[in-house]
């Protein structure tokens, strides 16, 4: 019985998770090729504006995941995060970089909209280092590491994440003043869009998540009562959020991307509310369907394809240019930017089994002509 309870668990983390990744090529297509007006005057942005909120189940899946994987000693959490960065600074050399020298410079729409002007040093400099999601993981998995060395009660993630929702809307834009300084400063508390997801307040997502995983093994795994009382909480962080917003919506939801603490709260009481609703939907149909099983591909690939969506709408550019159509334009692309994504992310797996097993063979071969 455990082991069912665990698989449906799991399988609702991952539902969630695929839901995400989905939800995220869809609001990357309508940032990099709606207008505004279409983004900000249409039904269809209203839609994607509020289907964005629920982006960040990724964050809080994270956490969760990141209890009940293997990988926990300390070194194996540090090695993991330096990967993530290196992702997520290759990602951003792909996504502007090699454009840049492809096609002799990014669209100047696009760099206009950053104050800057395409070909110069300080524009590549400022792309190469823009500071996006997994920029956020790989901060915040140094920080879930110290945790888990130091620490097994799950109510240290939780106090933390409470502390940085609390400060985060103070330090906010806080600089040191010295080069490179600022820039470990902008990772963890910017209020400018040089960082997209700064480690104060958003870390706190992935922390809430795992305290969720630690409270989930603490349950001996029960699938009810852990999700019900997930409703609870997010219940419960909707009513403190809410009443919060209702007080100064600009200071706690005013910037989506540099929430203050109302508007963390209440986010994070929407999402956990979704995960509820979620594991209803997933006791509800079969697990083995189609829809089911390519958004647990999304989720077990969730890495390489937020790489290669970014990097397949962001070269989309050169073609389709920025900013520059109507909602039922950018509704056209979303089946053709997901299907391309994940059609990208499957050759991409049939390659790396074929190169594992051509190396496998050639050491394999090896071995015998040593022997």
């Amino acid at each position: 019985m455990e082991t069912v309870q665990q698989k449906k668990r799991v399988l609702a983390i991952d539902i969630a998770r695929g839901i995400s990744v989905i939800l995220m090529m869809m609001i990357h297509t309508m940032l990099i090729y709606g207008s505004i007006p279409t983004q900000t005057n249409t039904v269809l942005g209203e839609i994607i504006l509020w289907l964005g909120r629920g982006t960040t189940m990724f964050l809080v899946s994270m956490g969760i995941s990141f209890v009940l994987s293997r990988r926990q000693t300390f070194a194996a959490v540090c090695k993991r995060a330096l990967y993530i960065l290196a992702v997520g600074y290759g990602m951003n050399f792909l996504k502007f970089l090699v454009p840049e020298f492809i096609f002799g410079g990014l669209p100047e729409a696009f760099v206009s909209a950053y104050g800057l002007k395409s070909g110069t040093l300080e524009t590549g400099i400022f792309f190469l280092l823009l500071g996006d999601i997994l920029q956020l993981a790989g901060i915040t998995l140094f920080i879930m590491g110290l945790i888990n060395h130091y620490s097994k009660s799950k109510y240290v993630p939780l106090i933390i994440a409470l502390i940085i929702i609390s400060v985060s809307k103070e330090l906010s834009g806080f600089r040191v003043g010295i080069a490179g300084l600022d820039y470990i400063c902008d990772l963890l508390f910017s209020n400018q869009f040089n960082v997209y997801f700064p480690v104060f307040p958003w870390s706190a997502f992935i922390l809430i998540g795992m305290f969720l995983g630690r409270w989930y093994k603490e349950l001996n795994e029960n699938q009810e009562v852990f999700f019900k009382k997930m409703l609870f909480v997010g219940l419960l962080f909707i009513a403190v959020g809410g009443l919060l917003n209702f007080s100064n919506p600009e200071y706690h939801f005013g910037d989506y991307y540099h929430l203050g603490p109302g508007g963390s709260i209440l986010l994070l009481g929407a999402n956990l509310v979704l995960y509820w609703f979620i594991n209803i939907i997933v006791h509800l149909f079969k697990e083995n369907n189609s829809v089911f099983n390519v958004l647990i591909f999304c989720s077990k690939h969730v890495t390489s394809l937020y790489v290669i969506q970014w990097v397949l709408i962001n070269w989309g550019m050169y073609v389709l240019g920025f900013w520059q159509h109507d909602q039922w334009f950018v509704l056209s692309l979303f089946p053709v930017v997901i299907a391309s994504s994940i059609g990208i992310q499957l050759v991409y797996n049939v390659i790396r089994v074929l190169l594992k097993a051509k190396w496998d063979n050639k050491n394999n071969n090896e071995l015998i002509v040593n022997s």
